[in-house]
């Protein structure tokens, strides 16, 4: 699960996959901005057939976090 959301995340930011690690924060250390958040977002929801409630996108600030979130809503 780790290595698929690392990899749709460097594809959505632009960053190479290995600098994207569980403790890194999507704003602060990988640079998103809150539009990249937000197609991040879709993107998720459609490749795990899911939905992130809208009052749980500003508790995924890290790699770990949005990982957790999906896996518990498998």
């Amino acid at each position: 699960m780790f290595k698929k959301i690392a990899e749709m995340i460097a594809g959505q930011l632009n960053v190479p996959v290995d600098q994207v690690k569980s403790e890194s924060r999507l704003m602060e250390d990988l640079k998103a901005d809150s539009a990249n958040v937000m197609v991040m977002i879709m993107d998720l929801e459609d490749t795990f057939s899911m939905t992130v409630e809208d009052e749980d996108i500003g508790k995924l600030k890290t790699v770990d976090d949005v990982v957790k979130y999906i896996e518990s809503r498998q």
